[in-house]
């Protein structure tokens, strides 16, 4: 009977020896520090490896030192301008100090969370719905350094804040869209009303070169007929001038006989014509005495003497003083080159007409 107590105290004391000899030993893994409490007071932090510590009366906390993410949940803000928006975030955090996140908060997960909700909540209270939709880069870095300044004492650093979605309210959202909508409207109006200023000053600038290549078409026409009536006249006058030389000269050899033969010949070609009513010159008196003289029944007349070349300058003149020099196409070519001199701006329209019908 005692050989089976002893047995049992002995199993039992080689349990607690075993116990003991595990509960002070401590292993901590590479990414995480420990702190080592012994009987309610603080001792030491245990760093990564194999630690001991005392048995039974030790309490150790792990914390991991790795970086960790969290979501901060989405919430409602009034902004600046009286806008409601739904905003949510994530925060990225690290633990320093295992001291103070085991002994200066209870739990400092939870604690940095609220503080970036309250602290997310209040900047963008001061900031207007515009500034938050494109300054989101300014509010990560605002929020980050506010969030990183009251968790220091943690021993909690913020690595960095995101803005994961900034959500207006319904009715917001519709008038912004209404915004957006009139101000492409605005934009649209603007482009096309440039597009008709300038398809109204191309097509103005359009006529006003018609108009100057119409109106220098028709002077240069008019100049054109101008000229050619005025060669025309000239050519008529020197034709007759020449007829007039020719009769004149003819004329200079010719008797009162011969001049009433022709008379004569004059009135026959008159009665053949088909007119109704013949008028003839007062003249025809002495016509009748020529011809009177001619058959021998009128009193003698004395024949006219021939006259010469020189005879017909003394009565008329140079032909060449009278009739003047006739202007030849060199000297019309010159005067048109002239008058584009005096007009550049048609010029260089006639220049561009050509160039582009050339093309």
């Amino acid at each position: 009977m005692n050989a089976e107590i002893l047995l049992i105290l002995a199993i039992v004391l080689m349990f607690a020896i075993v116990v003991s000899v595990f509960s002070g030993v401590k292993i901590v893994q590479p990414y995480e520090q420990a702190v080592y409490m012994r009987l309610g007071k603080y001792v030491r932090i245990l760093n990564q490896g194999l630690n001991f510590v005392c048995p039974l009366i030790n309490q150790v906390v792990k914390l991991d030192l790795r970086t960790e993410v969290m979501d901060v949940p989405k919430q409602e803000v009034i902004t600046k301008d009286n806008s409601p928006v739904f905003v949510d975030a994530i925060i990225y955090i690290k633990v320093t100090d295992p001291k103070n996140a085991f002994f200066e908060v209870t739990n400092y997960r939870l604690a940095t969370v609220n503080l970036a909700q309250t602290t997310l909540r209040s900047v963008i209270g001061q900031m207007e719905l515009d500034q938050i939709l494109s300054n989101r880069e300014n509010i990560n870095v605002q929020l980050r350094d506010t969030l990183d300044e009251n968790t220091d004492k943690w021993g909690v650093r913020v690595e960095n804040v995101e803005i994961k979605e900034v959500d207006p309210a319904p009715k917001v959202k519709a008038s912004m869209e209404e915004q957006t909508s009139a101000e492409r409207k605005r934009r649209a109006a603007i482009l096309e009303a440039d597009g008709q200023r300038t398809a109204m000053i191309l097509s103005a600038e359009g006529k006003k070169k018609s108009q100057v290549l119409e109106a220098e078409g028709e002077r240069k026409s008019m100049i054109l007929k101008a000229e050619g009536r005025r060669t025309a006249t000239i050519l008529e006058a020197q034709g007759e001038a020449q007829k007039l030389r020719i009769m004149s000269v003819g004329a200079a050899s010719m008797d009162a006989k011969a001049l009433s033969v022709l008379s004569m010949d004059t009135l026959k070609a008159v009665g053949d014509g088909q007119a109704s009513k013949i008028y003839l010159p007062l003249e025809i008196t002495r016509l009748m005495d020529g011809i009177s003289e001619y058959v021998g029944s009128a009193k003698r007349v004395p024949d006219r003497a021939v006259s010469d070349v020189n005879d017909i300058k003394e009565a008329v003149g140079s032909p060449d003083d009278i009739l003047g020099p006739i202007p030849t196409q060199a000297d019309v070519k010159k005067e048109e080159a002239s008058d584009d001199a005096l007009n550049p701006e048609v010029s260089e329209v006639l220049a561009e007409v050509n160039k582009n019908s050339r093309v």
